[in-house]
């Protein structure tokens, strides 16, 4: 059965219509332990919002699924890399990776003004004050929730 997440990125860093061009991407760079440990639990298969944030309308644009299980993240070992952690090396990976494919761009944007009015998703941890990871588990019931917002 597969699991659902929250993919969060800036547009101007890297959006959907990136990830639609690209069809693939690893997730890289992400440098927080529970985010790592979302990720290393993830299946091939598993879906996910991908979500706009730090911008005009933040919100979800739409949709990404799983192509390939965790792996360590190369950045970390590229001390050319923002993303560069001196205490990671490929023998004993510090950080990981999945790679995500594009699924579906949404029409419009489900705005976070309009996710919070919605009581199914109340307790969503994109919605709770002071959550700010860039992958977030959504629960089953949130995605059926949210899916009902969008135009087929």
């Amino acid at each position: 059965m597969p699991k659902y997440w929250l993919f969060k990125s800036e547009p101007q860093s890297y959006s959907i219509d990136d990830l639609r061009r690209d069809r693939t991407t690893p997730w890289s760079g992400v440098r927080n332990y529970q985010a790592r440990n979302f990720m290393q639990s993830m299946s091939v298969g598993d879906e996910g919002f991908f979500y706009h944030s730090s911008c005009a309308v933040p919100g979800i644009v739409g949709i990404c699924r799983v192509v390939r299980a965790a792996y360590p993240d190369a950045t970390a070992f590229d001390p050319r890399s923002e993303y560069f952690d001196p205490k990671s090396s490929s023998e004993k990976p510090r950080w990981f990776n999945v790679d995500v494919a594009f699924v579906r761009a949404f029409d419009d944007v489900l705005p976070l003004t309009l996710l919070r009015e919605l009581p199914a998703l109340a307790a969503m941890p994109l919605l709770q004050r002071g959550q700010r990871l860039s992958v977030q588990s959504v629960r089953a019931s949130e995605w059926r929730a949210i899916l009902k917002l969008v135009r087929p």
